[in-house]
């Protein structure tokens, strides 16, 4: 069974799920083009973070962070790789949209790599409608990043 709800991104049993998302953003990426929060940061205010449980086990991740009143940026989806194939990484997405509608804003903005490694996640994000933009809040052009926007 799965559910997705707001938690703390410094729970227990989230360890797995932040390691593996830390290994593969550092994988193929040079360290100043890194752009990933960690847990510490995940649970600063401003940011609405969310897990993806399947009966119970923490199998994905997600989280927004605001840019102003009506802007937010994705940070930090990660669907464990032994859970992917299933489409979580779409229901996370969708999730996330609908909770930043929900909470007023309406434009949604992400960071994502340029590598080969990424190109699931650009297609994912191209068929949700994100197209994409020039850097945005204190980004700045990158030949390891790809910048995507789009209204919610």
């Amino acid at each position: 069974m799965i559910c997705i709800l707001a938690e703390s991104p410094l729970g227990a049993d989230l360890g797995l799920l932040m390691q593996r998302h830390t290994a593969e953003m550092h994988a193929d990426t040079p360290p100043e083009s890194i752009h990933m929060m960690d847990a510490a940061q995940l649970a600063q205010p401003g940011i609405a973070f969310f897990v993806m449980r399947d009966t119970g086990v923490p199998v994905a991740m997600g989280a927004y962070k605001r840019i102003d009143r009506a802007h937010a940026e994705l940070k930090s989806m990660h669907v464990l790789a032994e859970k992917r194939g299933r489409g979580l990484s779409r229901l996370m997405l969708t999730h996330l949209m609908a909770e930043a509608k929900a909470a007023g804003l309406v434009r949604l903005s992400l960071e994502t790599g340029s590598q080969d490694l990424f190109r699931p996640a650009r297609r994912l994000y191209e068929k949700a409608g994100f197209a994409e933009c020039p850097p945005f809040q204190g980004y700045v052009e990158d030949p390891n990043s790809v910048f995507m926007t789009r209204l919610i």
